[in-house]
């Protein structure tokens, strides 16, 4: 049985990731930052493998923490599904540059320290994959306006990954960032093109089926390759 740690799985994208991952008989390992809250995910620990870790991503000592508690365990997927947008300001003429900062440490650190960290944990698995949702808005290919803080974060996390897979290519971690679509969530608003469920359902058939062919990189939730 393959194990899976999805970060910020309480909500959105990741729960449906939860969800989808736990259907096909995998052992999820759900993280976020306030697992008392989670009902969602609590439920599904009732019915399923399914193990709710507490985990700030921008935090060290929550990482180390976390990494304490999986020392024994192999990770076959590694998700990086927890992100923020980066404040309501973010305009030329209106930036909230505290916003953009925490931006940073959610959208391209925390990806980084989480896949470093756990590195010894997925290297032990026949199929080691770490994937950072991403967004095409991150992508130099595509010309669009505002969104400063999110755009420049997920741009960096990009070349992150993609630098990744190369350090991380002889260990056979396959690394790489995925486009979830744009999803109606909290994040994505209502008026999105895709559900979170089609995005979960897309993304576990991209991640299921992923090799060292894949890594290196930029992907979408329809398995189509995404220009940088």
């Amino acid at each position: 049985m393959e194990n899976v740690l999805i970060t910020g799985a309480n909500r959105g994208i990741g729960l449906e990731l939860s969800r989808r991952f736990l259907d096909a008989g995998k052992r999820v390992i759900a993280t976020c930052r306030e697992p008392d809250e989670a009902i969602e995910l609590s439920n599904l620990a009732e019915s399923f493998e399914l193990l709710v870790f507490q985990l700030e991503v921008t935090d060290a000592e929550s990482v180390s923490r976390l990494r304490a508690e999986l020392e024994s365990e192999t990770l076959d997927v590694l998700i990086n599904n927890a992100g923020i947008m980066g404040g309501d300001r973010q305009s030329m003429d209106d930036m909230d540059y505290s916003a953009w900062l925490e931006a940073f440490e959610v959208n391209t650190l925390a990806p980084f320290r989480l896949i470093t960290t756990l590195r010894d944990n997925l290297r032990r698995a026949a199929n080691p994959r770490a994937v950072t949702l991403s967004s095409q808005m991150g992508s130099l290919n595509r010309k669009s306006k505002g969104s400063h803080a999110y755009r420049s974060s997920k741009a960096a996390i990009n070349k992150v990954m993609q630098v990744l897979s190369m350090e991380l290519e002889a260990d056979g971690i396959v690394a790489c960032p995925v486009h979830p679509g744009w999803v109606r969530t909290d994040m994505g608003g209502s008026n999105a093109d895709i559900s979170a469920e089609e995005s979960a359902e897309g993304l576990f058939k991209l991640i299921d089926n992923m090799t060292m062919e894949h890594t290196g990189r930029f992907w979408t939730w329809e398995a189509k390759e995404h220009p940088w």
